[in-house]
């Protein structure tokens, strides 16, 4: 609920915080170590979210509907992008429609800010946004980390939306044979931190095709590693950061 450092957006909000390990992209989740230090520091929100196993933090399925930060958008004055729920995932089984749609009155009530939304469950998402307005503002996205989930594109595909996403990250595998038709945005970053899986550059070089097929634009998030900062975010001589064209 406040700036960030994800090259992506500008500041994330979290009306959520908890969530479930699904697939192997989760397996090194930032937002799991994340919730153990908030908790360490005795911040309630984030209470009985993760456990400690095999020395790591991992989560425990537990859910927690933060009502008091619906109010923060409106606070922000200033034209924002915005990663909605960074901390979790605003499409987990356990968050009811009724919350959800909540958070869509309150996306709808701030149009001056761009939300963006990712989503590991773009299953769900197809089931409740066709109920929802379809909002100029509001952006949805899927992650996709290697072949093996490449059923989250088809499902985003058909989910209404001025802007439809990928996160391939972590990518720790090929995705060669995509389909990005209809996707306008793909963001790609290696994972990063202790335990950090190795990205094949031509995996990147993949997508990289793709976008260009499918005219979407590619964004290149960061090599990733141990050390982020060390590997950098240069691809192909230059840095990578284009937007999608959002269309009604």
């Amino acid at each position: 609920m406040a700036e960030t450092s994800i090259e992506w957006t500008d500041a994330t909000w979290n009306p959520v915080a908890g969530c479930t390990i699904l697939t192997a992209g989760c397996t090194n989740c930032y937002a799991m170590r994340m919730a153990a230090r908030l908790e360490a520091m005795g911040v309630e929100k984030y209470a009985g979210l993760t456990r400690k196993t095999g020395g790591r933090a991992k989560w425990t399925g537990k859910i927690y509907l933060d009502r008091k930060a619906l109010s923060i958008p409106a606070s922000w004055l200033k034209p924002r992008q915005v990663f909605v729920n960074s901390m979790s995932d605003l499409f987990h089984s356990d968050v009811p429609p009724e919350f959800i749609a909540e958070v869509w009155q309150v996306m709808a009530e701030t149009p001056r800010h761009t939300y963006q939304i990712l989503t590991k469950r773009p299953d769900r998402m197809l089931e409740i946004v066709p109920g929802l307005p379809k909002l100029p503002n509001v952006w949805l996205g899927t992650s996709v980390e290697d072949s093996r989930v490449l059923y989250r594109i088809d499902e985003l595909r058909n989910v209404p939306a001025v802007v439809r996403f990928i996160s391939f990250e972590p990518l720790i595998g090929s995705v060669a044979g995509a389909n990005l038709k209809d996707i306008h945005w793909a963001i790609v970053g290696g994972e990063s931190g202790p335990q950090a899986r190795y990205m094949n550059p031509s995996w990147v070089d993949e997508i990289f095709d793709l976008c260009t097929d499918y005219d979407g634009a590619f964004f290149f998030k960061q090599w990733g590693g141990k050390n982020k900062k060390a590997t950098g975010r240069t691809y192909r001589e230059r840095t990578w950061d284009e937007r999608p064209v959002a269309s009604m």
